[in-house]
């Protein structure tokens, strides 16, 4: 097993130690007896010292030990753990400033152009707006973007949005090394709302939402135990790759975003209606509207419209809720099967919030026989786990004892479709229960008759599937 920390963390560590050092030698610097300001010595070096001098007060002189009285006391020390802990809060005290910084200039910016629109007319303010993010993307204005920029910049949207905070640094991360416009983050909001689990009717899964094909095409894992349209960064990575390929193909970003909606092919179709060879085509989306599918017309429009809302909501007097799950996460690499339960039974992590973080282990199984399997992990367990991983190892055999044989891991997944009840337990919410069985709350809240969404009770049973 290879633990795979960040640079960041590294540097952490030789901050505190430095910190820390720097610190106990001031509080020495500072002390009366200035003779004191030595090098920590240790008392088995002080008394060899003693002794091969033989200095002694009979000499007026202070004697080693003496003088480093105060220096033999253990400096203090930061445990690995803490050191997770202070990473993670640092990290994600980080993410949510940095965002707020970003939203906080946008809403600066629009106090800027607002005053050159005419306020009365929404219209003028919205494409002033527009034009102020000047992104890669063109981000032109018509009614179908004031539509889609009223229903994202609705209330009801604002906690999915708020799973920006989480998901978008990894999305940014990817885009920008696969040297992409970073604006693209806002198509996995129309794909699945930030829900690692949304599945469509027609099987397509994940944040970007792949069918099985074409998952596989660009590298993704799917079979009976892993299902990697679910693994956040790597189905990111395979979006990147089509957006670059469509791109490279069209050279617009419009006609590029269209295609992962409705493919290439319809596309290319619309294309020609409007008179165009696809080989050798300058238009845009916007020429060749007409003859694209009709989600496909209103797909490039919510693109623009979710972009908007996430620059502006601000200025629509909208707070994003940080999610209920950790900002901060690392990574350990894993050579040998495992269950999660394992992990859950041993350190301190739940279950669920273990399945929130490894969506791509369809029964939490990590399969790792032949090759490595990411799991993730919040950074202030990473110590934890790998201090008891011994321990988490030794329970393979009570969690994975009816998984060895192939045909009992048939069976289990076979035997374990999406559970048909939920019952409510302490912290949880309507749209956690939602995104953890891949639905949506207004599905639950119609499947269970709720009026409220926020007015659940511990022991409630709820039914999360409509069968």
């Amino acid at each position: 097993m290879k633990l795979v920390y960040m640079r960041s963390i590294i540097m952490l560590i030789t901050s505190i130690i430095l910190t820390t050092t720097s610190l106990y030698a001031e509080a020495i610097w500072q002390r009366p007896n200035r003779r004191a300001r030595k090098q920590y010595t240790s008392p088995e070096v002080i008394k060899a010292q003693n002794d091969s001098l033989n200095i002694s007060k009979q000499d007026s002189t202070y004697t080693l030990s003496e003088r480093n009285v105060e220096l033999v006391k253990t400096p203090p020390t930061n445990t690995l753990q803490q050191i997770d802990s202070a990473l993670a809060m640092w990290r994600a005290t980080t993410a949510v400033k940095a965002y707020e910084e970003y939203f906080n200039n946008f809403v600066m910016a629009c106090e800027q152009s607002d005053t050159t629109a005419n306020s009365a007319n929404m219209d003028s303010v919205y494409v002033a707006r527009l034009n102020a993010l000047m992104s890669p993307v063109p981000l032109q204005y018509n009614h179908e973007v004031r539509a889609a920029i009223q229903r994202y910049t609705s209330k009801e949207f604002a906690r999915i949005l708020g799973y920006a905070y989480y998901y978008f640094p990894m999305i940014e991360e990817e885009l920008i090394l696969a040297e992409l416009p970073v604006e693209l983050r806002s198509l996995a909001i129309i794909e699945s709302g930030l829900n690692p689990l949304a599945t469509s009717r027609m099987g397509a899964k994940g944040l970007w939402q792949f069918m099985p094909f074409t998952g596989k095409e660009y590298g993704l894992e799917i079979n009976s135990l892993v299902d990697e349209r679910c693994n956040p960064r790597k189905a990111t990575r395979a979006a990147c790759q089509y957006l670059k390929k469509m791109y490279d193909f069209y050279g617009d970003w419009t006609l590029a975003i269209a295609s992962y909606n409705c493919g290439p092919g319809n596309v290319n179709k619309a294309i020609i209606r409007a008179g165009g060879d696809p080989k050798d085509y300058h238009g845009s989306f916007w020429d060749v509207y007409s003859g694209l599918p009709r989600e496909t017309r209103s797909y490039v429009p919510l693109f623009m419209g979710a972009t908007y809302a996430f620059a502006y909501h601000k200025a629509h007097d909208i707070e994003l809720p940080v999610p209920l799950m950790p900002l901060a996460v690392d990574t350990v690499m894993i050579d040998r099967p495992m269950h999660l339960e394992q992990i859950s039974s041993t350190i301190d992590i739940s279950l669920e919030l273990l399945q929130m973080l490894n969506p791509e282990y369809r029964i939490s199984i990590i399969p790792a026989t032949t090759k490595q399997y990411p799991l993730t992990l919040p950074t202030e367990r990473i110590t934890d786990f790998v201090i008891n991983q011994d321990s988490i190892f030794a329970k393979d055999s009570l969690y994975l004892k009816e998984y060895v044989i192939h045909a009992n891991l048939e069976k289990k997944r076979n035997e374990a479709p999406p559970a048909t009840y939920h019952t409510v337990r302490k912290g949880d919410t309507l749209g956690a229960i939602a995104r953890k069985y891949g639905r949506t709350v207004k599905q639950l809240m119609q499947w269970n008759k709720l009026k409220n969404a926020n007015a659940l009770r511990i022991g409630q049973r709820l039914r999360v599937s409509p069968q």
